[in-house]
C-alpha cells in the first residue's frame, strides 16, 4: 500500500512542475485525494457494500470536487490535475499513466446496465473540459484536446480536437514533456480556411487569364494570397 502511495506522489512530481515538496502534494492536491478515496470506494463496491461505496464516493465529490463512481477502474500513476468538475462513470476504465485535467467527463450514452463508458489506454492525456462519451476506446498515448467531444474510437498515438472530435494528428511521441505542448495542437478550421484561400488563388488566376483574352481589366480581389495565408496563420498563433 505504501509503495502505491509513494508511486502516486511521484506521478504528481513528474506531471506538475508547480509541485514543490512531498508535504504540499500530500496535503493540497485534490486529484491525489480523490484517487485515494476512490480506492476505498472501489474496494467496498467490489465486495458488494454498494451503499457504503457510494457514500465514500459522495464524500469524495464534496471534499475534492471530483466525482468518480465506485465501479470505475483506475490504473496506476494516474494524475488528475486541478480536477474540479471531473466526472468518471461506473464502467469507465482509465489506464496506467493517464493525465486528466479539470472538467473532464468520461460519460455514458446508454441507460442499459452494461459497459457504457469509455476506456482510456495507457498514457492518455485528456485536456480541460473534454467529454469522452460512450463505450469507446482511446488508444495508448492519445491526446484529447481541451473542450473536445469524443464519441468514436481513437487510435493509439493520435491527437483529437473539435466537436465532434476529429483525428488531426496521427502520431504523438509518447513523451509527456513534448505531448503536453498544447499550443502545438493544429486547428482544423484554420486548415480549411487556408485550403480555400489556395483554391481561390487558383480560380482567380484562371479567371484573370480569361479576362486578358477578352480585354477585360479588373483589379484582383485579393492581391497576395500567400501573404494572406501567412497572416491568418500568424494571427492564430498569437491568439494561442
Amino acid at each position: 500500500m505504501f509503495s502505491r502511495i509513494r508511486e502516486d506522489i511521484q506521478a504528481v512530481f513528474l506531471r506538475d512542475p508547480a509541485a514543490k515538496n512531498w508535504l504540499e502534494v500530500i496535503l493540497a492536491y485534490p486529484g491525489l485525494h480523490a484517487l485515494w478515496l476512490h480506492r476505498l470506494a472501489h474496494w467496498l463496491y467490489q465486495n458488494r457494500f454498494f451503499t457504503f461505496a457510494r457514500l465514500v464516493s459522495h464524500f469524495n465529490r464534496w471534499f475534492t470536487g471530483i466525482e468518480i463512481h465506485p465501479g470505475a477502474k483506475i490504473g496506476r500513476r494516474v494524475f488528475i490535475d486541478h480536477g474540479m468538475g471531473v466526472v468518471i462513470g461506473e464502467t469507465a476504465e482509465v489506464g496506467d499513466d493517464c493525465l486528466i485535467y479539470k472538467g473532464v467527463v468520461l460519460g455514458g450514452v446508454s441507460l442499459e446496465k452494461k459497459k457504457r463508458h469509455p476506456t482510456l489506454g495507457r498514457g492518455v492525456v485528456v485536456g480541460s473540459n473534454a467529454c469522452v462519451l460512450g463505450n469507446i476506446k482511446i488508444g495508448d498515448y492519445a491526446r484529447i484536446g481541451s473542450g473536445s467531444v469524443v464519441i468514436e474510437d481513437v487510435p493509439a498515438y493520435a491527437t483529437v480536437v473539435g466537436v465532434p472530435g476529429k483525428v488531426i494528428k496521427k502520431r504523438t511521441t509518447g513523451d509527456f514533456q513534448k505531448d503536453l505542448e498544447h499550443s502545438d495542437l493544429p486547428d482544423p478550421l484554420l486548415e480549411v480556411v487556408k485550403e480555400w484561400l489556395k483554391i481561390f488563388q487558383r480560380f482567380e488566376k484562371r479567371l484573370q487569364k480569361l479576362e486578358e483574352k477578352q480585354g477585360i481589366k479588373e483589379q484582383e480581389i485579393i492581391r497576395d494570397y500567400e501573404e494572406k495565408i501567412k497572416k491568418v496563420s500568424f494571427e492564430d498563433k498569437n491568439e494561442e
